[in-house]
């Protein structure tokens, strides 16, 4: 029996930097000049929610009403998926790795890792709240929604539950290899995070001048830039700009004292333990120390 577990996962919460880190993969795995820009990705790497692969799992064109009906294709189309290339690759997913109507949503035949990237909730809101055309208090409470979900019009969904509950199944899956990355870090200190996740988990030996060309490539300006003169195809259709700020502590401007206090509460034992550093100057902040 062939041995499918060829998915590295890049697993997030929506709006938490997947796509940074795939441009970063890409531009250092692929020969220079060979990146594919943020709309070709999938040249690079693919996701969970392609439409021509659950079609062809479905064996016509797949169109789901119900959880149940996307379920009961998506464990043969990430079968598709992982066979799709010869060796382990990278697959973005949005989606928890919880169980649904007896089936993994995330199963082990297919995976051999996983990356998850977080990002703290208080910047994630406001993101969020323009990645789902909504305004900000509605964005904290579907991060607080335990059956978050996002869905494509053919009902290829992405299980995305409260952020806390992401961030705890991911981090704590049983017997799955994984590499956790914070995006803040991942801002404040791109060589070193990106060195420590080539070397120690994938197990890369470091060419410093490709890795310094990949994070050049893929700054916040130059993808920025590249959505203003090319488009992004991932980009909902409301949204003005995919790539809005790309920064650390714009809670302190986007957000009041009330919905900082409404994370913190709602968030605070994952906050603890990722993100301790933020918990006194959010309790000053929200009015709450």
């Amino acid at each position: 029996m062939t041995d499918l577990r060829r998915i590295i996962w890049l697993a997030s919460y929506p709006k938490s930097g997947n796509t940074w880190m795939r441009t970063l993969l890409a531009h250092y795995f692929m020969p220079k000049g060979q990146a594919p820009d943020i709309n070709n990705l999938r040249q690079f790497t693919t996701g969970d929610i392609r439409q021509d692969f659950f079609d062809r799992a479905a064996g016509r064109p797949f169109r789901a009403e119900t959880y149940e009906e996307w379920m009961a294709v998506r464990p043969t189309a990430l079968r598709l998926i992982a066979a799709s290339k010869p060796s382990h690759h990278f697959v973005k997913t949005h989606c928890q790795p919880i169980r649904m109507f007896g089936k993994d949503v995330i199963p082990a035949e297919v995976t051999a890792a996983a990356i998850y990237i977080l990002r703290n909730p208080f910047d994630l809101a406001p993101s969020f709240s323009r990645h789902q055309d909504c305004d900000l208090d509605t964005a904290i409470t579907r991060m607080m929604f335990p059956d978050m979900s996002t869905g494509s019009a053919t009902g290829i969904f992405e299980t995305l539950g409260r952020w806390d509950d992401h961030v705890k199944t991911w981090t704590t899956a049983p017997g799955l290899p994984r590499h956790t990355v914070r995006y803040e870090d991942l801002l404040a200190d791109a060589p070193g995070v990106m060195t420590a996740l080539l070397e120690k988990f994938l197990r890369v030996k470091v060419d410093k001048s490709k890795l310094d060309y990949a994070i050049g490539e893929t700054s916040f300006d130059a993808l920025k830039r590249q959505e203003s003169e090319k488009g992004f195809t991932e980009r909902p259709p409301h949204m003005q700009a995919f790539f809005a700020k790309g920064q650390a502590g714009v809670w302190r401007e986007d957000l009041t004292p009330a919905q900082v206090g409404r994370l913190r509460e709602g968030f605070l034992p994952v906050l603890e333990k990722w993100y301790p550093e933020m918990l006194d100057e959010t309790a000053e902040f929200a009015g709450t120390a």
